[in-house]
């Protein structure tokens, strides 16, 4: 976490079906583009890494590519998840407090975007994953962006040890008394397994999500970017 800094006309079809608008071309073109790139990083990842699978996960799935408003990428139990602003739902409003003791909340990062990662110390994926989150942070924490982890089980102590021990830099809140910052976040998106990485866009509102062990950083980086590249509702 970092400090807060501080109508188209309308047209009709062409013959293949895009909008005869020169700024709705570049908008499909940009959002085809951003979904290629992002299918190349998944495609990179899951040779690379093979199967993955969160601490707690659904059936396997065979890996796919949905057509459609929401671009949807599966290997095995991963799955990463862009969701369209006419999609979104209403901002996520929450309250916590981290392992060093400082009172977080959702108003604290209005206007960044924000990468939530839930995770506990003994998950075998939020270890293996950890230093591609610490990567994605340090490259993209001078761009609007912050980070929060989200610890479902364990104590202050045991999430501090867990940062020392992995180069883990920024904050988590601890929920292991009553769940409510999991509990918020779940109320508009699944969260259906530890590992689960939610990017939120600058209104506060799930932007994407990640179940399951992320496979590379640059899966991560692109979201992120897509994120901060939208223009303002």
């Amino acid at each position: 976490m970092k400090p807060k800094r501080a109508g188209q006309p309308h047209t009709e079809p062409d013959s293949d079906g895009r909008l005869g608008s020169p700024h709705a071309h570049q908008r499909i073109d940009r959002h085809r583009a951003r979904a290629r790139r992002l299918t190349r990083s998944l495609l990179a990842a899951t040779l690379s890494l093979g199967i993955l699978a969160g601490c707690a996960s659904n059936d396997s799935l065979t890996q796919q590519y949905r057509q459609g408003d929401e671009k949807g990428y599966i290997a095995g139990d991963f799955q990463v998840v862009e969701i369209p602003k006419s999609a979104r739902g209403e901002a996520v409003v929450f309250e916590g407090v981290t392992e060093t003791g400082e009172a977080v909340s959702s108003d604290d990062f209005l206007g960044d975007v924000l990468v939530v990662n839930f995770w506990y110390a003994a998950c075998g994926p939020c270890i293996v994953e950890a230093p591609l989150l610490e990567q994605v942070w340090q490259k993209s924490k001078d761009e609007d962006v912050s980070f929060l982890g989200v610890n479902t089980y364990d104590q202050p102590a045991t999430a501090l040890s867990f940062a020392k021990d992995n180069g883990v830099t920024y904050p988590s809140v601890i929920d292991v008394v009553d769940g409510r910052v999991k509990l918020a976040f779940a109320q508009v998106t699944p969260i259906q397994a530890t590992p689960t990485t939610l990017v939120i866009d600058r209104q506060g509102r799930v932007a994407a999500r990640i179940i399951g062990q992320l496979a590379s950083a640059s899966i991560l980086s692109t979201l992120v970017s897509d994120a901060l590249d939208e223009d303002s509702p």
